[in-house]
Protein backbone atom coordinates (compact mmCIF):
# COMPACT_ATOMS: atom_id res chain seq x y z
CA UNK A 1 0.00 0.00 0.00
CA UNK A 2 2.01 3.17 -0.89
CA UNK A 3 2.30 5.72 1.90
CA UNK A 4 1.48 9.22 1.95
CA UNK A 5 4.93 10.26 3.38
CA UNK A 6 5.39 10.83 -0.09
CA UNK A 7 9.29 11.27 0.29
CA UNK A 8 11.51 9.23 1.45
CA UNK A 9 11.12 7.31 4.73
CA UNK A 10 8.05 7.65 6.73
CA UNK A 11 8.79 8.42 10.23
CA UNK A 12 6.98 6.65 12.48
CA UNK A 13 8.37 3.79 10.84
CA UNK A 14 11.55 4.31 13.02
CA UNK A 15 10.08 4.08 15.80
CA UNK A 16 8.33 0.74 15.09
CA UNK A 17 11.80 -0.92 14.03
CA UNK A 18 12.85 -2.98 15.95
CA UNK A 19 16.23 -1.41 16.67
CA UNK A 20 16.25 0.21 20.47
CA UNK A 21 19.21 2.54 19.57
CA UNK A 22 16.83 4.28 16.94
CA UNK A 23 15.48 7.83 18.14
CA UNK A 24 12.00 8.47 18.30
CA UNK A 25 11.37 11.21 15.01
CA UNK A 26 10.61 14.59 16.78
CA UNK A 27 8.07 17.14 15.13
CA UNK A 28 7.34 20.43 15.78
CA UNK A 29 3.42 21.30 15.11
CA UNK A 30 2.04 24.14 13.51
CA UNK A 31 -1.28 26.27 13.58
CA UNK A 32 -2.99 28.91 12.47
CA UNK A 33 -5.66 30.69 14.68
CA UNK A 34 -7.94 34.17 13.67
CA UNK A 35 -6.66 37.04 15.61
CA UNK A 36 -9.90 36.70 17.79
CA UNK A 37 -8.34 32.95 18.62
CA UNK A 38 -11.46 31.16 16.83
CA UNK A 39 -9.02 29.26 14.12
CA UNK A 40 -8.50 25.87 13.23
CA UNK A 41 -6.09 25.36 15.62
CA UNK A 42 -8.15 26.53 18.58
CA UNK A 43 -10.27 24.58 21.07
CA UNK A 44 -7.71 21.79 21.48
CA UNK A 45 -7.05 21.43 17.77
CA UNK A 46 -3.37 21.27 18.83
CA UNK A 47 -3.52 18.75 21.60
CA UNK A 48 -5.73 16.74 19.09
CA UNK A 49 -2.73 17.14 16.70
CA UNK A 50 -0.14 15.73 19.38
CA UNK A 51 -2.61 12.90 20.29
CA UNK A 52 -2.42 12.11 16.64
CA UNK A 53 1.61 12.46 15.97
CA UNK A 54 1.71 10.03 19.11
CA UNK A 55 -0.81 7.46 17.79
CA UNK A 56 1.83 7.59 14.70
CA UNK A 57 4.62 7.08 16.55
CA UNK A 58 5.83 10.54 16.46
CA UNK A 59 6.67 12.78 19.61
CA UNK A 60 6.46 16.50 19.37
CA UNK A 61 9.56 18.94 19.69
CA UNK A 62 7.45 22.57 20.26
CA UNK A 63 4.53 23.99 18.67
CA UNK A 64 4.09 27.16 16.79
CA UNK A 65 0.75 28.91 16.69
CA UNK A 66 0.33 31.93 13.82
CA UNK A 67 -2.15 34.49 13.90
CA UNK A 68 -3.51 35.08 10.70
CA UNK A 69 -6.83 35.61 8.80
CA UNK A 70 -5.83 33.31 6.21
CA UNK A 71 -3.45 30.94 5.22
CA UNK A 72 -0.32 32.05 2.68
CA UNK A 73 -1.16 30.64 -0.16
CA UNK A 74 3.00 30.39 -0.83
CA UNK A 75 3.98 29.07 2.70
CA UNK A 76 1.04 28.54 4.58
CA UNK A 77 2.62 31.36 7.41
CA UNK A 78 4.14 33.82 5.76
CA UNK A 79 7.72 34.15 4.92
CA UNK A 80 8.63 35.69 7.91
CA UNK A 81 7.24 33.13 10.22
CA UNK A 82 8.66 30.23 8.29
CA UNK A 83 12.63 31.33 9.17
CA UNK A 84 11.13 31.36 12.60
CA UNK A 85 9.84 27.94 11.83
CA UNK A 86 12.82 26.98 10.70
CA UNK A 87 15.44 28.30 13.41
CA UNK A 88 12.61 26.42 15.91
CA UNK A 89 12.97 23.02 14.53
CA UNK A 90 16.71 23.21 14.26
CA UNK A 91 16.91 24.20 17.90
CA UNK A 92 14.73 21.50 18.71
CA UNK A 93 16.41 19.22 16.48
CA UNK A 94 12.91 17.72 15.09
CA UNK A 95 12.86 15.97 11.86
CA UNK A 96 9.20 16.59 10.83
CA UNK A 97 6.28 19.39 10.62
CA UNK A 98 3.44 18.24 11.03
CA UNK A 99 0.21 21.56 10.28
CA UNK A 100 -2.97 21.21 11.40
CA UNK A 101 -5.07 21.75 8.40
CA UNK A 102 -4.56 20.24 4.92
CA UNK A 103 -2.12 21.94 3.12
CA UNK A 104 -1.64 22.67 -0.80
CA UNK A 105 1.31 21.28 -2.76
CA UNK A 106 2.48 24.48 -3.01
CA UNK A 107 2.41 25.68 0.97
CA UNK A 108 4.32 21.84 1.08
CA UNK A 109 7.22 23.00 -0.89
CA UNK A 110 7.28 25.99 0.64
CA UNK A 111 7.77 24.92 3.91
CA UNK A 112 10.29 21.91 3.15
CA UNK A 113 12.33 24.60 1.54
CA UNK A 114 12.14 26.60 4.04
CA UNK A 115 12.80 24.23 6.94
CA UNK A 116 15.00 21.73 5.45
CA UNK A 117 12.81 19.03 6.66
CA UNK A 118 9.44 16.84 5.73
CA UNK A 119 6.45 18.52 5.68
CA UNK A 120 2.82 16.74 6.82
CA UNK A 121 -0.30 17.91 6.95
CA UNK A 122 -3.05 16.83 9.49
CA UNK A 123 -4.81 14.92 6.11
CA UNK A 124 -1.58 12.81 5.54
CA UNK A 125 -1.24 12.48 9.31
CA UNK A 126 -4.24 10.77 9.85
CA UNK A 127 -4.25 8.54 6.25
CA UNK A 128 -1.19 7.14 7.44
CA UNK A 129 -2.66 6.10 10.95
CA UNK A 130 -5.51 4.60 8.97
CA UNK A 131 -3.08 2.55 6.99
CA UNK A 132 -1.31 1.46 9.75
CA UNK A 133 -4.62 0.05 11.42
CA UNK A 134 -6.02 -1.44 8.88
CA UNK A 135 -6.81 -5.04 9.08
CA UNK A 136 -9.33 -6.90 6.89
CA UNK A 137 -8.89 -6.50 2.97
CA UNK A 138 -11.75 -4.49 2.97
CA UNK A 139 -10.58 -1.38 5.44
CA UNK A 140 -6.72 -1.59 3.64
CA UNK A 141 -8.76 -0.92 0.13
CA UNK A 142 -10.51 1.62 1.45
CA UNK A 143 -7.33 3.31 3.12
CA UNK A 144 -5.34 2.63 -0.17
CA UNK A 145 -8.09 4.64 -2.25
CA UNK A 146 -8.04 7.56 0.47
CA UNK A 147 -4.58 7.58 -0.05
CA UNK A 148 -4.06 7.44 -3.42
CA UNK A 149 -7.44 9.86 -3.80
CA UNK A 150 -4.95 12.28 -1.23
CA UNK A 151 -1.70 11.46 -3.31
CA UNK A 152 -2.55 12.39 -6.70
CA UNK A 153 -2.76 16.15 -7.36
CA UNK A 154 0.72 16.01 -4.94
CA UNK A 155 2.42 14.09 -7.38
CA UNK A 156 5.60 15.89 -7.84
CA UNK A 157 8.90 15.30 -8.63
CA UNK A 158 12.53 16.02 -7.43
CA UNK A 159 15.66 17.54 -8.89
CA UNK A 160 16.77 17.34 -12.41
CA UNK A 161 16.15 13.86 -12.89
CA UNK A 162 12.39 14.97 -12.93
CA UNK A 163 12.51 18.22 -14.34
CA UNK A 164 9.38 18.80 -16.50
CA UNK A 165 10.65 20.92 -19.40
CA UNK A 166 12.73 19.50 -21.71
CA UNK A 167 15.89 21.44 -22.56
CA UNK A 168 17.99 21.37 -25.99
CA UNK A 169 17.49 18.61 -28.81
CA UNK A 170 15.84 15.38 -27.55
CA UNK A 171 15.14 12.37 -29.41
CA UNK A 172 12.82 12.56 -32.27
CA UNK A 173 14.22 16.43 -32.65
CA UNK A 174 11.72 17.44 -30.00
CA UNK A 175 12.75 21.00 -29.13
CA UNK A 176 12.74 23.29 -25.71
CA UNK A 177 9.41 23.68 -24.42
CA UNK A 178 8.08 19.96 -24.71
CA UNK A 179 7.96 17.36 -21.84
CA UNK A 180 10.69 16.40 -20.31
CA UNK A 181 11.31 13.37 -18.24
CA UNK A 182 10.01 14.62 -14.95
CA UNK A 183 7.03 15.09 -16.55
CA UNK A 184 6.58 12.10 -18.84
CA UNK A 185 7.24 10.40 -15.71
CA UNK A 186 5.24 12.11 -13.87
CA UNK A 187 1.93 11.26 -15.79
CA UNK A 188 3.18 7.60 -16.04
CA UNK A 189 2.71 7.69 -12.20
CA UNK A 190 -0.86 9.64 -12.25
CA UNK A 191 -2.15 7.17 -15.00
CA UNK A 192 -1.20 3.90 -12.88
CA UNK A 193 -2.65 5.86 -9.66
CA UNK A 194 -5.70 6.19 -11.53
CA UNK A 195 -5.94 2.32 -12.61
CA UNK A 196 -5.22 1.32 -9.31
CA UNK A 197 -8.28 3.64 -8.06
CA UNK A 198 -10.40 2.04 -10.40
CA UNK A 199 -9.68 -1.05 -9.10
CA UNK A 200 -9.62 -0.23 -5.82
CA UNK A 201 -12.94 1.10 -6.43
CA UNK A 202 -14.72 -1.92 -7.57
CA UNK A 203 -13.33 -4.14 -4.85
CA UNK A 204 -14.88 -1.66 -2.66
CA UNK A 205 -18.18 -1.95 -4.48
CA UNK A 206 -18.48 -5.26 -4.41
CA UNK A 207 -18.14 -5.12 -0.42
CA UNK A 208 -20.69 -2.78 -0.42
CA UNK A 209 -23.15 -5.07 -2.46
CA UNK A 210 -22.67 -7.99 -0.08
CA UNK A 211 -23.00 -5.97 2.90
CA UNK A 212 -26.42 -4.56 1.28
CA UNK A 213 -27.35 -8.18 1.11
CA UNK A 214 -26.26 -8.85 4.34
CA UNK A 215 -28.66 -5.99 5.54
CA UNK A 216 -31.61 -7.48 3.72
CA UNK A 217 -31.38 -10.31 5.24
CA UNK A 218 -31.45 -8.91 8.59
CA UNK A 219 -34.62 -6.58 7.92
CA UNK A 220 -36.28 -9.38 6.64
CA UNK A 221 -35.85 -11.70 9.46
CA UNK A 222 -37.24 -8.53 11.66
CA UNK A 223 -33.80 -8.28 13.48
CA UNK A 224 -33.17 -4.81 14.68
CA UNK A 225 -29.63 -2.91 14.11
CA UNK A 226 -27.95 -0.73 16.72
CA UNK A 227 -24.86 0.97 14.87
CA UNK A 228 -22.19 2.11 17.63
CA UNK A 229 -20.68 5.37 16.45
CA UNK A 230 -18.85 8.15 18.07
CA UNK A 231 -15.22 10.53 18.32
CA UNK A 232 -12.66 7.94 17.77
CA UNK A 233 -11.47 6.81 21.41
CA UNK A 234 -14.40 7.40 23.18
CA UNK A 235 -14.75 3.74 24.07
CA UNK A 236 -16.95 2.17 21.32
CA UNK A 237 -15.13 -1.33 21.04
CA UNK A 238 -15.20 -1.78 25.05
CA UNK A 239 -18.65 -0.88 25.39
CA UNK A 240 -19.23 -3.22 22.09
CA UNK A 241 -17.45 -5.93 24.51
CA UNK A 242 -19.85 -5.42 27.04
CA UNK A 243 -23.10 -5.79 25.67
CA UNK A 244 -22.02 -8.51 23.04
CA UNK A 245 -19.53 -10.25 25.03
CA UNK A 246 -17.22 -9.62 21.99
CA UNK A 247 -13.26 -9.36 21.40
CA UNK A 248 -13.18 -5.84 19.60
CA UNK A 249 -9.68 -4.60 20.40
CA UNK A 250 -9.55 -1.60 22.88
CA UNK A 251 -6.67 0.50 23.19
CA UNK A 252 -6.11 4.14 24.85
CA UNK A 253 -4.58 5.41 21.54
CA UNK A 254 -7.22 7.10 18.29
CA UNK A 255 -8.27 4.95 15.40
CA UNK A 256 -7.33 1.80 17.70
CA UNK A 257 -9.86 -0.55 15.69
CA UNK A 258 -11.17 0.67 11.97
CA UNK A 259 -12.91 -2.57 10.92
CA UNK A 260 -16.83 -3.03 11.54
CA UNK A 261 -17.67 -5.46 13.88
CA UNK A 262 -21.38 -7.03 14.19
CA UNK A 263 -22.24 -9.12 16.74
CA UNK A 264 -25.59 -10.77 17.79
CA UNK A 265 -27.23 -9.61 20.79
CA UNK A 266 -29.88 -11.71 22.59
CA UNK A 267 -31.77 -9.89 25.77
CA UNK A 268 -33.00 -12.09 28.49
CA UNK A 269 -36.71 -11.56 27.45
CA UNK A 270 -36.17 -12.81 24.17
CA UNK A 271 -35.16 -9.49 22.05
CA UNK A 272 -32.50 -10.14 19.41
CA UNK A 273 -30.77 -7.35 17.57
CA UNK A 274 -27.07 -6.55 16.16
CA UNK A 275 -24.84 -4.18 17.22
CA UNK A 276 -22.36 -2.90 14.72
CA UNK A 277 -18.83 -0.92 15.93
CA UNK A 278 -18.48 1.27 13.13
CA UNK A 279 -15.16 3.50 12.50
CA UNK A 280 -14.50 6.37 14.87
CA UNK A 281 -14.71 9.98 14.02
CA UNK A 282 -12.47 13.61 14.50
CA UNK A 283 -12.74 16.72 14.09
CA UNK A 284 -11.89 17.41 10.39
CA UNK A 285 -11.88 13.85 9.35
CA UNK A 286 -10.31 13.96 5.78
CA UNK A 287 -12.96 13.82 2.97
CA UNK A 288 -11.36 10.95 1.24
CA UNK A 289 -11.80 9.14 4.40
CA UNK A 290 -15.43 9.53 4.51
CA UNK A 291 -15.70 8.93 0.70
CA UNK A 292 -13.43 5.94 0.73
CA UNK A 293 -15.44 4.39 3.98
CA UNK A 294 -19.03 5.86 2.53
CA UNK A 295 -19.84 1.95 2.29
CA UNK A 296 -19.04 1.10 5.71
CA UNK A 297 -20.20 4.24 7.11
CA UNK A 298 -23.76 3.08 5.43
CA UNK A 299 -24.24 0.64 8.36
CA UNK A 300 -25.53 3.59 10.20
CA UNK A 301 -27.55 5.36 8.14
CA UNK A 302 -29.12 1.94 7.19
CA UNK A 303 -29.50 0.98 11.05
CA UNK A 304 -32.84 1.12 13.62
CA UNK A 305 -30.85 3.41 16.31
CA UNK A 306 -27.26 5.05 16.32
CA UNK A 307 -25.73 4.46 19.85
CA UNK A 308 -24.04 7.82 20.35
CA UNK A 309 -20.55 6.78 22.79
CA UNK A 310 -18.97 9.99 24.00
CA UNK A 311 -15.93 10.67 26.20
CA UNK A 312 -17.64 12.30 28.87
CA UNK A 313 -14.07 12.75 30.42
CA UNK A 314 -12.65 14.63 27.77
CA UNK A 315 -13.02 18.67 28.18
CA UNK A 316 -14.03 18.79 24.42
CA UNK A 317 -17.18 16.66 24.76
CA UNK A 318 -19.65 18.89 23.91
CA UNK A 319 -17.41 19.81 20.47
CA UNK A 320 -17.19 15.77 20.01
CA UNK A 321 -20.80 15.16 20.09
CA UNK A 322 -21.19 18.08 17.24
CA UNK A 323 -18.60 16.76 15.41
CA UNK A 324 -20.18 13.62 14.76
CA UNK A 325 -23.53 14.59 14.23
CA UNK A 326 -21.80 16.99 11.60
CA UNK A 327 -20.06 13.23 9.91
CA UNK A 328 -23.86 12.05 10.42
CA UNK A 329 -25.36 14.61 8.59
CA UNK A 330 -22.73 14.38 5.90
CA UNK A 331 -23.13 10.69 5.32
CA UNK A 332 -27.23 11.00 5.56
CA UNK A 333 -27.47 9.48 8.95
CA UNK A 334 -29.34 12.89 10.28
CA UNK A 335 -32.80 11.10 10.25
CA UNK A 336 -31.73 7.77 12.29
CA UNK A 337 -32.77 7.91 16.02
CA UNK A 338 -29.80 8.50 18.24
CA UNK A 339 -28.97 7.45 21.90
CA UNK A 340 -26.95 9.36 23.08
CA UNK A 341 -23.84 7.75 25.60
CA UNK A 342 -22.01 9.25 28.00
CA UNK A 343 -19.25 6.94 28.91
CA UNK A 344 -16.30 6.81 30.88
CA UNK A 345 -18.10 8.27 33.81
CA UNK A 346 -15.63 6.90 36.29
CA UNK A 347 -12.93 9.38 34.85
CA UNK A 348 -15.25 12.11 34.49
CA UNK A 349 -15.55 15.46 36.71
CA UNK A 350 -18.78 15.40 38.52
CA UNK A 351 -19.42 18.95 37.54
CA UNK A 352 -18.49 18.32 33.58
CA UNK A 353 -20.66 15.41 33.76
CA UNK A 354 -23.60 17.81 35.43
CA UNK A 355 -23.10 20.08 32.73
CA UNK A 356 -23.15 16.85 30.04
CA UNK A 357 -26.39 15.40 31.67
CA UNK A 358 -28.16 19.18 31.90
CA UNK A 359 -27.41 19.39 28.40
CA UNK A 360 -28.66 16.78 26.89
CA UNK A 361 -31.54 15.20 28.99
CA UNK A 362 -31.77 11.32 27.71
CA UNK A 363 -28.96 10.67 27.86
CA UNK A 364 -27.24 7.00 29.88
CA UNK A 365 -24.38 7.84 31.80
CA UNK A 366 -22.08 4.34 31.74
CA UNK A 367 -18.62 3.17 32.30
CA UNK A 368 -17.42 0.32 30.12
CA UNK A 369 -14.30 0.29 31.75
CA UNK A 370 -16.54 -0.57 35.29
CA UNK A 371 -19.53 -1.45 34.26
CA UNK A 372 -21.65 0.91 35.90
CA UNK A 373 -24.60 2.20 34.25
CA UNK A 374 -24.74 -0.63 31.72
CA UNK A 375 -28.05 -2.38 32.61
CA UNK A 376 -29.44 1.26 32.54
CA UNK A 377 -28.16 1.02 28.78
CA UNK A 378 -29.77 -2.59 28.73
CA UNK A 379 -32.85 -0.99 29.44
CA UNK A 380 -32.72 2.11 27.20
CA UNK A 381 -32.17 -0.08 24.19
CA UNK A 382 -34.73 -2.33 24.84
CA UNK A 383 -37.40 0.31 25.09
CA UNK A 384 -36.14 1.99 21.55
CA UNK A 385 -36.23 -1.12 19.75
CA UNK A 386 -39.53 -2.13 21.22
CA UNK A 387 -41.03 0.86 20.21
CA UNK A 388 -42.49 1.08 16.63
CA UNK A 389 -40.52 2.79 13.96
CA UNK A 390 -41.46 6.56 12.83
CA UNK A 391 -40.23 5.36 9.58
CA UNK A 392 -39.96 2.40 7.09
CA UNK A 393 -36.15 0.73 7.04
CA UNK A 394 -35.84 1.47 3.36
CA UNK A 395 -35.85 5.52 3.73
CA UNK A 396 -34.62 8.11 5.82
CA UNK A 397 -36.04 11.20 6.38
CA UNK A 398 -33.07 13.47 4.88
CA UNK A 399 -34.48 16.48 6.29
CA UNK A 400 -34.92 14.91 10.23
CA UNK A 401 -32.70 16.49 12.91
CA UNK A 402 -30.86 13.50 14.98
CA UNK A 403 -32.80 13.32 18.36
CA UNK A 404 -30.18 13.40 21.23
Amino acid sequence: MPGTWLTGEHPGARTRADDPGLRQWRAVLLGLTDPDGSGSSGGGSLDELESLAATDGIGVADRMVQVRDRPDPATYLGSGKVRELAELVETRHADVVIADGELTPAQVRGLEDGTGVRVVDRTGLILDIFAEHARSSEGKAQVELAQLAYELPRLRGHGREMSRIGGGRMAGGAGVGVRGRGEMRLEIQRRHLRRRMRTLREQVRRTARRREVTRRRRTRDRVPSVAITGYTNAGKSALLNRLAGADAEVADVLFATLDPLVRQVRTPDGLTYTLTDTVGFVRRLPHQLVDAFRSTLEEVTQADLALHVVDASSPQATEHIATVRGVLRDIGAQGVPELLVLNKADRAEPEHMAVLRRDHPGAVVVSARTGEGLDDLRGALRDRLEAPSPYPRTGRPAETEGSS
